[in-house]
């Protein structure tokens, strides 16, 4: 099985198990949205059985990439996800494709892997649908705990600030208020009046924390942080 990304990759392995191998086409700690595929890419996803792939137009790539491989079936996770809609910037109105931030939407991806390798490989549905179950439970122990904290703050301190708009499903699903300094990583651009509405925004409503992901520069959330005294939360 090849995947897009790995945290899909992360995914995919639970419910496959033993049964398959998985790879990530992406390495760790790159930025999916632009990614540029390479020769060796190619190469090592010309003997895979599936390829599956996020969809909402995360990778943005995938569509060309996937031309040098029209015989291969592919599984798109985010199929019956509802879609939280990018309010601004080069991509206003497109599917926001972070689905796999909500609880909800995980279970989605997950019943959408069970469900495909079991229609491609059937005579491991019994294991891909006892191995989806398990991974279920044990997201729901680590996640009930934790939403269940954060929806109980007070709600004028339930902010989360960070670089990309990357968050609106967990955001929606924690009952969480919503800033960013760019809509998607693939703009990588802070308008003044948006960098000018989060600094108002955090002294406004003391905001404790910046925070920014690990793929992209840290130098902007920083910034904010510097000229704010809010502490900078780290990646």
């Amino acid at each position: 099985i090849v995947t897009t990304f790995t945290v899909i990759k992360d995914i995919v392995q639970n419910v496959a198990g033993k049964n398959a191998d998985v790879i990530s086409i992406t390495k760790p700690g790159a930025e999916v949205h632009g990614y540029k595929p390479t020769p060796r890419d190619i190469a090592k996803t010309l003997e895979a059985d599936v390829i599956i792939s996020n969809g909402f137009n995360l990778e943005t790539w995938f569509n060309k990439f996937y031309s040098n491989f029209n015989n291969v079936k592919t599984i798109t996770l985010t199929s019956g996800v509802k879609p939280i809609r990018i309010g601004e910037g080069n991509y206003e109105g497109e599917p926001n494709p972070h689905a796999w931030m909500s609880l909800d939407n995980i279970f989605i991806y997950i019943d959408n892997i069970q469900k495909g390798l079991s229609d491609i490989d059937p005579k491991n549905k019994n294991s891909y649908l006892s191995n989806a179950n398990i991974y279920k439970n044990k997201i729901r122990e680590l996640v009930y705990p934790l939403r269940k904290k954060i929806r109980e703050l007070p709600e004028e301190k339930r902010w989360l600030i960070t670089c990309e708009g990357a968050f609106s499903y967990l955001a929606d699903d924690y009952k969480l208020k919503e800033l960013y300094l760019w809509p998607i990583n693939s703009d990588l651009i802070s308008r003044p009046q948006q960098i000018k509405r989060i600094i108002d925004t955090i002294k406004e409503k003391k905001i404790d924390a910046v925070f920014c992901e690990s793929t992209v520069s840290q130098i902007p959330a920083k910034e904010i942080a510097r000229q704010t005294d809010a502490k900078y939360g780290g990646i």
